[in-house]
């Protein structure tokens, strides 16, 4: 008996060297030095991926624009390497032609819209010293009621002063900041270069780091790239065209600042639910007031019929042949992008809008394939 209940003290004794593993020790376990140098890893990356972030984010700009411009441009460098067969000389020749092309006109346009805005300023501030305004205003009984309605809710005189005094200092820092945009360009059509040229080996290095298949791969830059056509041809292309036809009647019927007016036209074209008419509407009236009756019905006419239906005919042609969306969230991505990114948001905004629309494609056939 003592011999048995010596075995079981020495049985007991050993048992508790054989433990099962408490919660404690099991979450203890999982700090090992492979995952401290897996989570060291992962925190690395971060930061470096947050200061490329901040090397990179100044440049977004040109960046986005070289790239959409290498795709709209794509097709010409096509056909360009077909005829000559020298990849570094054809995507020389690409950038040449689409910095003639987009530069020029847009250098010249920009001096001349800044002429003329200085000209408005001048003209507004001189009709609100010598009163001309409320002159011209008066001769019409039924306006000027309006207008003295108005003119007990606001102060004219003092909104259209502040709107004196804001155009020359917009045109200011326009000429201040026209350094800044020559070198976003340049850089532009420098990266222009590259994209056109090495797009074969960019692409394929883009590829390897999606998960994604080849098939998928295909729908997400087929995405982009209509994306961007649908943006450049059908919402500012066709914006440009209205803002120059609309340009042109201002001029024809003598109304000061054509392109001016014009380009704030193209801007307010690419607005959904705003368009050209909030320039062109005013500027009908405006002739009313001077007397021109038949300038302000010829103007009307052209708004309506001819800068009113471009946008009815070509727009849904070009955009919803290729993007197949709604208009509110195209509308969302374009003023979502200009909002987050400026001007060049019109492009990113409908882009990322793209690509989670591929990315949904992809996790949906994914989810149906795995379900059959």
């Amino acid at each position: 008996m003592h011999g048995m209940q010596g075995h079981n003290r020495g049985a007991a004794a050993k048992w508790p060297t054989v433990r099962v593993a408490t919660p404690r020790q099991k979450e203890t376990r999982w700090f090992t030095r492979e995952n401290g140098r897996n989570i060291v890893f992962v925190v690395l990356a971060a930061i470096l991926a947050w200061l490329c972030w901040r090397v990179v984010e100044p440049l977004v700009t040109p960046i986005a624009w070289a790239v959409a411009l290498a795709v709209v441009s794509w097709p010409l460098h096509a056909k360009l390497l077909r005829w000559i067969r020298r990849k570094s000389l054809t995507a020389a020749l690409t950038t040449l032609v689409v910095g003639v092309v987009l530069v020029l006109p847009a250098t010249l346009v920009g001096r001349q819209i800044a002429q003329e805005a200085v000209g408005v300023a001048t003209t507004v501030q001189a009709s609100v010293k010598d009163g001309s305004w409320q002159a011209a205003i008066e001769r019409h009984p039924v306006i000027n009621a309006a207008f003295g309605w108005v003119g007990g809710v606001i102060d004219l005189k003092q909104q259209l002063e502040h709107l004196a005094e804001f155009v020359p200092k917009a045109v200011q820092k326009v000429v201040s900041g026209s350094l800044h945009l020559a070198s976003g360009v340049v850089i532009a059509l420098f990266l222009l270069f590259f994209f056109v040229r090495d797009h074969e080996q960019m692409l394929a290095a883009l590829r390897g780091l999606l998960p994604l298949s080849a098939s998928e791969d295909a729908l997400v830059f087929r995405r982009v790239a209509d994306t961007i056509h649908a943006i450049l041809y059908g919402t500012l292309a066709v914006a440009v065209l209205q803002g120059t036809l609309g340009a042109l009647m201002f001029w024809w019927l003598g109304l000061p600042a054509p392109l001016l007016w014009g380009t704030a036209m193209a801007v307010l074209a690419i607005v959904p639910m705003v368009g050209t008419a909030i320039i062109w509407g005013p500027a009908a009236f405006y002739l009313l007031l001077e007397g021109s009756p038949e300038k302000a019905l010829a103007l009307t006419v052209w708004g309506l019929l001819v800068i009113g239906l471009i946008d009815n005919l070509l727009q849904p042609a070009i955009v919803d042949k290729r993007l197949h969306l709604h208009l509110v969230p195209v509308f969302i991505s374009l003023v979502g992008g200009v909002y987050a990114f400026g001007v060049v948001g019109l492009i990113i905004g409908p882009v990322v809008l793209a690509l989670a629309l591929a990315v949904l494609d992809i996790w949906s056939q994914r989810v149906a394939a795995d379900n059959s």
